[in-house]
């Protein structure tokens, strides 16, 4: 019965994404030569035709490393690959020791990122080339991926051994204490990541003295964001595509806008964006994500603990009963084919918070033209898909489309 009910997860949340992905396609072959009149405002004809023809080879791509992924995961979660891996690192060490059980998961995790390796690279080098976003190297690639793997292992394989640990340690109620564990880390990463990790991927500086600095920062003093600094990513160094975001929180916050972005836009667009970004922290939009993901995040190890202290579960896929590690690794494999099913409700949150940080942009720079022709330029230059299909919509994008935010900041 429980292999059953995971395979008919498994297979109905493959099921529903390949469907989603072919409604997506259709929908965007339906305007391909006969764009709405809101894509005509934000496109020409040709870049349009571009945004089609990425939006469509993306998806083929993706129906086809989707087959490829699904067929992995049942191999391994039904094959006894990972019971004959666990029975090798469990002779590592005394059962007590944990470390063992940690070096299975991050093992396990090595091991399962493998086969998607190649279908990374030609996302990279053949998609992302052809319609011009590639900036990295093979060279760069192949570090980045190196230098992942060594944060896994420095990162991983103590913090694993923690919460595995916290069972010996704090009996039933571990769950509680691992969540909490979790998001302290959660959150000293958020201050960290930008001055520890983040350079060894990209080059993080403060915006220079000059015009457009003086401009920014006095946006950020009126929307009553107080800021030390504007920091800027070296974005270009791996893609042509652009973003900004919010990291950190209390007097660690700051806000990050890529160099690709700073490029692309005016000033008057500039100060949109990042009076956007202000408004998600003003309007408390991280506290809330952060609740959430408290939420789903205490969900999920009493989640592995209730699996944990059902025999059934592990020796249903080979593993001994009781044991911590195989619990933890078969609810991270399978827990996305539930989640994939709330993805419409998260996401609609989401997107309630970005109507309501445009709303904010609108009303501190003195308008919606700004943060219109910002939003213009941005679905141009990373050739944004301009007609999704509202269950495809739904499932996958935590943004409302350009033509939606644009009704929005209108009224």
């Amino acid at each position: 019965m429980v292999l059953a009910i995971a395979a008919a997860l498994i297979v109905v949340r493959f099921l529903a994404e390949l469907w989603l992905e072919a409604l997506n396609r259709a929908e965007v072959r339906r305007h391909a030569t006969t764009p709405p009149p809101a894509a005509a405002a934000i496109m020409d004809n040709a870049t349009y035709a571009k945004s089609v023809a990425y939006t469509l080879a993306k998806s083929r791509f993706g129906a086809v490393s989707g087959v490829f992924d699904t067929l992995v995961l049942i191999l391994v979660v039904f094959g006894g690959v990972l019971p004959a891996l666990f029975a090798f690192t469990s002779t590592w060490a005394a059962p007590a020791a944990m470390w063992d059980d940690a070096l299975f998961l991050i093992l396990s995790g090595v091991l399962l990122s493998i086969p998607g390796l190649p279908f990374d690279w030609w996302s990279q080098f053949r998609i992302e080339q052809n319609y011009g976003f590639n900036r990295s190297s093979t060279g760069l690639w192949v570090a980045d991926k190196f230098k992942g793997l060594l944060l896994a292992l420095a990162l991983g394989f103590p913090l694993l051994w923690l919460l595995l640990m916290l069972v010996e340690w704090t009996g039933a109620v571990w769950w509680l204490w691992a969540a909490g564990v979790l998001l302290g880390f959660q959150l000293l990463m958020m201050v960290l990541y930008p001055k520890l990790i983040l350079p060894l991927f990209n080059k993080l500086t403060p915006l220079p003295e000059g015009p457009l600095r003086t401009r920014l920062m006095a946006l950020a003093e009126k929307a009553g964001f107080q800021a030390r600094t504007i920091d800027v990513i070296d974005g270009s160094k791996r893609s042509g595509h652009s973003n900004a975001y919010f990291t950190g929180f209390g007097r660690f916050r700051r806000i990050v806008l890529y160099d690709t972005l700073i490029a692309q836009l005016t000033p008057e667009e500039l100060e949109a964006v990042l009076a956007h970004e202000i408004g998600h922290y003003r309007l408390g939009h991280i506290p809330r994500m952060l609740l959430l993901s408290t939420v789903f995040t205490v969900g999920g190890f009493f989640a592995i603990a209730w699996l944990t202290d059902t025999p059934e579960f592990n020796e249903a896929f080979g593993f001994p009963a009781f044991e911590q590690a195989p619990s933890f690794l078969l609810f991270g494999l399978l827990s996305g084919t539930v989640t994939f099913w709330l993805s419409p409700l998260t996401n609609l949150l989401s997107r309630k918070h970005e109507y309501q940080a445009d709303a904010f942009a609108r009303d501190a720079v003195g308008g919606s033209a700004p943060m219109i022709g910002a939003l213009r330029k941005l679905a141009q230059k990373n050739l944004s898909n301009l007609t999704p299909h509202p269950w495809y919509s739904a499932f996958h994008y935590s943004h409302p489309t350009i033509a939606e935010r644009e009704r929005a900041l209108g009224k």
